[in-house]
Formats: structure tokens, C-alpha cells, sequence
């Protein structure tokens, strides 16, 4: 058991990458909290399929992005499981639309969920890891934060910020025993790609050499290593789950 007895917290993971982030935590032994925003029938699902691994686990209805609810929550945490061991930041939206023509509205609800969220938690767990003097953070980035994407200026800006943010927490925090490190998908078949017309869809495979796109399992096994002890020295790193992807 790779994360027996330990407590993961975990944004946006009723279903997607996150929910496979949260089911391959559970099957190594690790408890789970995870945050969820409307959808209730979703997140009640998930915590089902965890709990019957045989591992603790809890669904709050929370918006990440907002600072005194991301700490309200991690102080429930603390109260019903006693410690965090890990911190996963998933929660994130797309408004996409060229840059000239994109809203206020549409940059401020990117950056606001997608960056600040990440802030909020990392700011709210940051004092129970250096009591414990351990832990480990994972933020959610993408190729698009590496690379940038047309139509997607406000998507890019906050995913580019993820890598910034997670490379200071890790300098900063590095001597507290805690890491941080960012995963940078490139094109991953969930709920939101499977509403891509079917054009579209063959257009983003023909541009990955491995000619397929990835399956949220493949980037929640990156998860589980940069959780893990085997990740024990690796910190302040952006590891790319793209098939290649340029």
C-alpha cells in the first residue's frame, strides 16, 4: 500500500481526472476528502465507489476558489481525519474564446477558479504540513500552461501560473519536508473532450504521435507516484502526460 494510513484532500473530484486521482489514491490505502461544486449526484457516486475500497472518505460541497471556504474545509478535514498528507489541485474550468473578443467576465471566472483555488488550498494546508513536517502538493497544470493554445489566452495564463506558483511552493517549502510538483496533460478523453464534434476530435489525435489521447487513469498514476514515497526527491517539476504531444 503505497499511501496506507495517510489523508489526501483533493479539489474538483466528483468525476475526471479527479475522481481517477481520488479511486487510485483509495486502492493504495489512503483516505479521502475531495471537493465537489453543484453536483451532487456525481460526487455522492464517487464517494461511494471509494468507500467500498474499504478507505475512509468524505464530499463537501465547496467552491475552491473561494479563500474562507478552502480554509473552512481544511479545518473540517483536520477535525474528522486528524492530519493532511497530500493536497491535489484539480478544480478548473474552461471559457474559451479568442483573446480580442474574450470577456472580462470570461478571464476573471478562468484565473479566479483554475489559479486562485490552487492558492487557496496550498495557502490553507501550508501550516498543517510544516507541523507535520511532510506532505506533498499537486497541482493540475496543462501542455496549454507550456506551450500556450489560440482561443485559449485566459485557459493558458492560469495554467502557466499553476507551474509558477507550484516551482516557488516547492522552493519555499522544501525544507519543511514538503514537495510540490505540477502534471501538465495534454489532450485527455474525459466528459468535457467527449463533447468535441467528432472533426475536432480526430484533428487533436492526428497532432499526438502516440495517435491516441490519454485516459484519466494514465494521469492519476503520475498523481500516485508524486504523492508516494517514491517521489521522495522529486520536487518543484512539471511532469507532461501528452503521448508526445509537441
Amino acid at each position: 500500500m503505497l499511501l496506507n494510513n495517510r489523508v489526501a484532500v483533493i479539489t474538483g473530484a466528483a468525476r475526471g481526472i479527479g475522481k481517477q486521482i481520488a479511486l487510485a489514491f483509495a486502492k493504495e490505502g489512503c483516505a479521502v476528502a475531495f471537493t465537489y461544486l453543484s453536483n451532487n449526484e456525481a460526487a455522492e457516486a464517487t464517494k461511494r465507489e471509494i468507500e467500498a475500497l474499504g478507505v475512509p472518505c468524505r464530499a463537501y460541497a465547496s467552491d475552491a476558489a473561494d479563500f474562507e471556504q478552502a480554509h473552512r474545509l481544511v479545518e473540517q478535514v483536520m477535525q474528522e481525519f486528524g492530519h493532511i498528507d497530500i493536497l491535489v489541485n484539480n478544480a478548473g474550468i474552461t471559457r474559451d474564446g479568442l483573446l480580442m473578443r474574450m470577456s472580462e467576465e470570461q478571464w476573471d471566472d478562468v484565473i479566479r477558479v483554475n489559479l486562485k483555488a490552487a492558492f487557496n488550498f496550498i495557502h490553507a494546508v501550508t501550516p498543517v504540513m510544516i507541523r507535520q513536517r511532510s506532505g506533498s502538493i499537486i497541482s493540475m497544470s496543462s501542455v496549454v500552461g507550456l506551450n500556450g493554445n489560440a482561443g485559449q489566452a485566459n485557459y493558458a495564463a492560469s495554467k502557466a501560473g499553476i507551474v509558477a506558483l507550484t516551482q516557488s511552493t516547492a522552493k519555499e517549502l522544501g525544507s519543511r519536508g514538503i514537495r510540490a510538483n505540477a502534471i501538465a496533460p495534454g489532450f485527455i478523453t474525459t466528459d468535457m473532450t467527449a463533447a468535441l464534434p467528432q472533426d475536432k476530435l480526430d484533428e487533436f489525435v492526428r497532432l499526438i504521435p502516440m495517435r491516441r489521447g490519454g485516459l484519466p487513469e494514465e494521469v492519476a498514476q503520475v498523481a500516485l507516484f508524486l504523492a508516494s514515497d517514491m517521489a521522495s526527491y522529486v520536487s518543484g517539476q512539471v511532469i507532461q502526460v501528452n503521448g508526445a504531444m509537441a
